[in-house]
C-alpha cells in the first residue's frame, strides 16, 4: 500500500530529527511570514498615505504585528515528505539491498601436504648457519626425523583446527603424485559444494617451477616429481583455497591466473571467483632463514598469529619478563654481552646460536594465560584485540564486496585473511612479501598496526603477576574504550559527505562484551540515525548477527535502545523479517510493545518493527498471531480514548498499520480481528485530528474486507454459510463506518477509503455486479414507479428518482437492498444479501 510506504519512510527519521524540523520550521518560516506581512504593509502605507503619515503607519503596523497570533502551517511531517518526494538530485533508492552476502558458505575439508624431507636439503636452497629450523613449533631435529614429521602434521592440524574446528582434516606427509590425486579427490567428494582448503609445505622440496608446477616424491624419495597446477585445479574443482608455503610461491600464483583467464576465454569462466590463493613471497623471492623466525614463518602467521606477533614485536621484552622471573645473574649477563655484540655487528657465532636456542627454549614452553574463546583472560584479550584490528584495517582497505566475500563469507576464510595482515606485517621487516588472489593493497604500515602494539604492551605488563599468580584477576585493556571514544568524536563532527568512521568494525566486536555493551550500542544508534547510507555501512560491516543475537538477552537497559536500531534496519530493508521471524525475534517487540514502562514513542517502533515483520511475510504473521499481537494493540487502542491529548497519534498510527499487516489477505486473522470487535474500536479513531491517524485506522478497516473467498467453502452450507454471513454484515458495518469520512479533507484518508471501497467492490464482484445490472436494466413501468417508493422506504429523505443525489447513509439500505430482489441470477445469493443489507 502506498500509505505502508509513505508512513515507513517517514518514521525512518528519529524523533530528535522531528523536534530539530518543528524548531527550526517554527523560527524560520514563522520570521520569513513576518517579514512578508511586513513588507506588504510597507508598501500599501506608502501608496495610500503621504510621507507625513508613511512613518507612523509603519510604526502602528510593526507593534501591532506583535500581538497576531503566531499561526504556522505546512509544517507538519507529512508536508516535509511531500518536499522529500520531489526529485532535488541524485537518487538514493539502490543504495543498500548488497549488504548480505549472497551465499554463505563453509570449509568442509582441509588437505595438509608437507614436503619436509627431514635432514634432506634440496639442492636449489642454500642455508645459512644458523639458520631457521622450527616447523609447527616444533624442532624437527630434536627426534627421529620421521617421528618428527608425523609431529608437525599433528601439530598442523590441530593449529587449523582452532579455526575450523567442524571441518575434516587430512594429512600427507612427503607424499607422491597418486598420493596427492587421492587426497584431492577424496577431499571434494566429502565437501561437496563447500570449500577445500589445499596447504602446500615445500621447505624439503625444489623451487616451483616457471611454469607454476610443485614438487613432490616418487615412492623410494630418490626423485623429485613435478605437479602441474592445472592437475592440482582439475582435482580439487570450485569452491576452493590454496596456501602455499614455500620459496617463489608466487610462480604459482601467476600459473594459476594464467590458468584461469585461459579456462575463462575458453569456457564460463565462472571458477575463477571461487578460487582463493595465499602464497608465502612473490616469485622472486626466498623465505627468511633468520633464526630469530620459524621455518614455516608464513603458516606459524597464519594458524597461530598471537604467538607469532609477539614473538617479532615483544621477543625482547617476553625474555626480559623471564629474566626477571627466573632472576638469574647468569641470563642477565649472557644477554646483555650478546646483546652489545649484535648491536656493534660484532656477532660471535656460538654466542648467538646460544642466545637463539635458549630463547627459543623459553618460548616454546611459554604458555600466555587463558583460553583464545575466553575475553576474560589475557590471551583472550589479545586475540579479541587482534581480530578488531585486522577487521578494522581490512575494512578501511578493501572494496566493501571484496571485504564481504574475504572477511564475511567463510569463517576459516576470514580468519586466515586477518593472519595473512600480520604475515605482510612482519615478512616484509624480512624483505619477503606475502601475496594473495583476490589481491590485497599493502597493509603493513597501517596506522591500526600501532594501536595494537600499544594494546599488547598494556596486556603484557600484567603477565608478570599472572604467570606468579594464575588466580590473580585480569585487568582488561583501555583499547576497546579509547575507539569508543574515537567513534563518539566522529559522530561529533562527522557526516555522510566525510570519511566514513574507521572504528566500525571495532564497535560490532565490542558488541560482545557487556561491559562496553550499552555504550557501543548508544554510539551505533547516533550513528544510524545519520541516515541510511549509515545504515548501509553498518549492514555491510557485520551489524546484522551481533544485532540479531542480542534479541536473546533479557537485559532491560538494552531494551529502547534494541528497538531503534532494529527500527533503522527495517526501514531500510524489510527482508530482515525472515531472519527475525526464524530466529523467534518477534516476540522481543512484542513483549516490548505490551510493556507499560516504555514512552509511547519507543512503543511505535515496536509497532513499526512488527508491521514490518508481518508486511506480505504469511509466516510473520501467522508468528505475530500466535504471540498474541492482535489483542495487544487492540488493547492500546480501546485503552486510548478519542482526541485525547495524552495519546500519542504516532503510537496509533503504527498500532493502525500494524493491525492492517497482520490481517491484510489473511483470512484468519481477519475472522480473529472481527471476533475482538476490531471495526468497534477502529471507529472512534476516523475522528482523530490526525489525518496520519485516520488514514491508518481507514487503512486496517480496509484490509480487514476480504478480497475474495475460497473456492473450497462455496459448497458448504450449514454453519459455514452462517460464518459468511455474520462476515458479511461486518463488512457492510464498516462499508458504512468508511462512508462517513468519505469526504474527509485530507487526500490521504480518502485515497484508502478509495481503496478500501474497492477491496469491497473487488471481493463481492458477482453480487455487485448483479445489483448493478439490474439498477441499469429498462423495467416495467410497475418497477420502475415502485423504486421511488423502495428508495424512500426506512429513509426519509424524499427520493423522487433513482439518478438524484443520495446521501453517504442512505446508498446501503436504501438504493442496494430492494435491487437485489430484481435479479434473476444467483437468487439464493442475493435473498441472503437482502436479509443482510435491510
Amino acid at each position: 500500500m502506498a500509505l505502508g510506504d509513505l508512513m515507513s519512510s517517514r518514521f525512518s527519521q528519529s524523533s530528535a530529527a522531528v523536534s530539530n524540523h518543528l524548531d527550526e520550521c517554527s523560527n524560520h518560516d514563522y520570521m520569513n511570514f513576518v517579514g512578508q506581512r511586513r513588507d506588504r504593509d510597507f508598501d500599501t502605507a506608502s501608496s495610500s498615505y503621504g510621507n507625513v503619515t508613511t512613518t507612523t503607519t509603519i510604526t502602528t503596523t510593526a507593534t501591532s504585528m506583535a500581538y497576531l497570533p503566531q499561526t504556522i502551517v505546512l509544517c507538519d511531517l507529512r508536508h516535509e515528505a511531500f518536499e522529500d518526494c520531489v526529485p532535488a538530485g541524485p537518487s538514493d533508492s539502490g543504495l543498500v539491498s548488497k549488504w548480505r552476502p549472497k551465499d554463505r558458505m563453509k570449509t568442509g575439508c582441509v588437505a595438509l601436504v608437507l614436503c619436509l624431507n627431514i635432514s634432506v636439503d634440496p639442492p636449489d636452497v642454500i642455508k645459512i648457519s644458523p639458520c631457521a629450523r622450527m616447523e609447527c613449533w616444533i624442532d624437527p631435529f630434536a627426534m627421529a626425523p620421521q617421528k618428527a614429521l608425523e609431529t608437525i602434521g599433528k601439530t598442523l592440524s590441530l593449529q587449523y583446527e582452532r579455526w575450523q574446528p567442524r571441518a575434516r582434516y587430512k594429512t600427507q606427509l612427503d607424499p607422491t603424485v597418486e598420493e596427492v590425486k587421492k587426497l584431492c579427490t577424496t577431499c571434494r567428494k566429502y565437501a561437496k559444494s563447500e570449500r577445500v582448503l589445499f596447504h602446500y609445505n615445500g621447505h624439503g622440496v625444489p623451487k616451483p617451477t616457471a611454469n607454476g608446477e610443485i614438487w613432490l616424491f616418487n615412492k623410494s624419495y630418490t626423485q623429485y616429481i613435478p605437479l602441474p597446477i592445472s592437475d592440482l585445479d582439475s582435482w580439487l574443482k570450485t569452491p576452493s583455497i590454496y596456501v602455499f608455503d614455500c620459496s617463489a610461491a608466487g610462480m604459482i600464483v601467476n600459473a594459476f591466473i594464467e590458468l584461469q583467464d585461459w579456462s575463462a576465454s575458453t569456457s564460463s569462466g565462472s571458477s575463477l571467483r571461487d578460487c582463493i590463493l595465499l602464497a608465502a613471497c612473490e616469485a622472486h623471492e626466498t623465505l627468511p632463514q633468520s633464526a630469530e623466525f620459524p621455518a614455516d614463518v608464513f603458516t606459524s602467521c597464519l594458524t597461530t598469529p598471537i604467538k607469532m606477533a609477539l614473538r617479532w614485536r615483544d621477543i625482547l621484552f617476553i625474555y626480559f619478563i623471564f629474566i626477571t622471573s627466573f632472576n638469574s645473574i647468569f641470563f642477565c649477563k649472557l644477554f646483555y654481552l650478546t646483546l652489545i655484540n649484535w648491536f656493534e655487528g660484532r656477532i660471535k657465532e656460538r654466542a648467538y646460536i646460544a642466545v637463539m636456542l635458549l630463547l627459543n627454549e623459553l618460548l616454546c614452553h611459554y604458555r600466555i594465560p587463558g583460553r583464545q574463546n575466553d575475553r576474560k583472560t589475557l590471551l583472550g584479550e589479545l586475540n579479541w584485540i587482534f581480530t578488531a584490528v585486522t577487521d578494522t584495517i581490512a575494512w578501511n582497505v578493501l572494496p566493501h564486496d571484496l571485504f564481504q566475500r574475504l572477511f564475511r563469507q567463510d569463517l576459516l576464510v576470514a580468519s586466515l585473511f586477518r593472519n595473512f595482515l600480520l604475515a605482510e606485517r612482519i615478512m616484509r621487516s624480512a624483505n619477503c612479501s606475502p601475496i594473495s588472489y583476490p589481491i590485497l593493497p599493502p597493509t603493513h604500515q597501517h596506522h591500526m598496526w600501532d594501536a595494537w602494539d600499544m594494546a599488547a604492551e598494556i596486556c603484557l605488563s600484567q603477565l608478570p603477576a599472572l604467570v606468579e599468580d594464575p588466580d590473580a584477576d585480569f585487568q582488561p585493556s583501555p583499547f576497546f574504550t579509547e575507539q569508543l571514544t574515537a567513534f563518539e568524536v566522529w559522530l561529533d563532527h562527522g557526516s555522510e559527505h566525510k570519511k566514513p568512521p574507521e572504528q566500525l568494525p571495532i564497535v560490532l566486536q565490542v558488541l560482545l562484551s557487556q561491559c562496553h555493551r550499552f555504550r557501543a550500542l548508544v554510539l551505533l544508534g547516533r550513528f544510524l540515525d545519520m541516515g541510511p547510507w549509515a545504515v548501509d555501512l553498518a549492514l555491510s560491516v557485520g551489524i546484522f548477527p551481533y544485532v540479531l543475537k542480542l534479541l536473546q538477552t533479557c537485559t532491560p537497559e538494552l531494551q529502547q535502545i534494541l528497538v531503534f536500531i532494529w527500527t533503522k534496519i527495517l526501514a531500510l530493508d524489510k527482508s530482515c523479517q525472515v531472519d527475525l521471524v526464524k530466529d523467534g525475534g518477534h516476540t522481543y517487540f512484542i513483549r516490548f510493545l505490551d510493556s507499560g514502562e516504555a514512552y509511547p514513542e519507543q512503543r511505535a517502533m515496536a509497532a513499526f518493527v512488527s508491521a514490518i515483520i508481518a508486511d506480505g511475510h504469511r509466516r510473520g504473521q501467522e508468528a505475530c498471531i500466535e504471540a498474541g499481537l492482535i489483542h495487544v494493540c487492540l488493547k492500546h487502542l480501546q485503552s486510548s480514548t478519542p482526541n485525547d491529548a495524552q495519546a500519542e497519534p504516532l503510537f496509533l498510527q503504527w498500532l493502525c498499520l500494524c493491525l492492517g499487516k497482520l490481517w491484510e489477505d489473511f483470512t484468519e486473522a481477519q475472522i480473529i480481528g472481527l471476533q475482538e470487535d476490531a471495526p468497534a474500536i477502529y471507529v472512534p479513531l476516523l475522528s482523530e485530528p490526525q489525518p496520519e491517524v485516520r488514514a491508518s485506522a481507514v487503512f486496517a478497516l480496509g484490509t480487514l474486507l476480504a478480497v475474495g473467498f475460497d473456492s473450497s467453502r462455496d459448497a458448504i452450507g450449514g454453519d459455514e454459510e452462517c460464518d459468511d454471513d455474520e462476515k458479511i454484515k461486518a463488512e457492510i458495518s464498516i462499508i458504512k463506518s468508511l462512508l462517513n469520512v468519505v469526504s474527509d479533507g485530507s487526500p490521504l484518508v480518502r485515497a484508502e477509503v478509495a481503496v478500501a471501497l474497492a477491496r469491497f467492490a473487488f471481493g463481492h464482484n458477482k453480487h455487485l455486479k448483479s445489483i448493478a445490472a439490474a439498477y441499469w436494466k429498462p423495467q416495467s413501468n410497475s418497477v420502475l414507479s415502485s423504486l421511488p417508493s423502495l428508495a424512500m422506504k426506512g429513509t426519509g429523505s424524499g427520493y423522487t428518482t433513482p439518478t438524484q443525489y443520495m446521501p453517504h447513509g442512505s446508498i446501503v439500505p436504501s438504493q442496494i437492498g430492494p435491487l437485489l430482489r430484481v435479479g434473476g441470477d444467483n437468487q439464493s445469493g442475493s435473498s441472503r444479501w437482502e436479509g443482510l443489507l435491510q
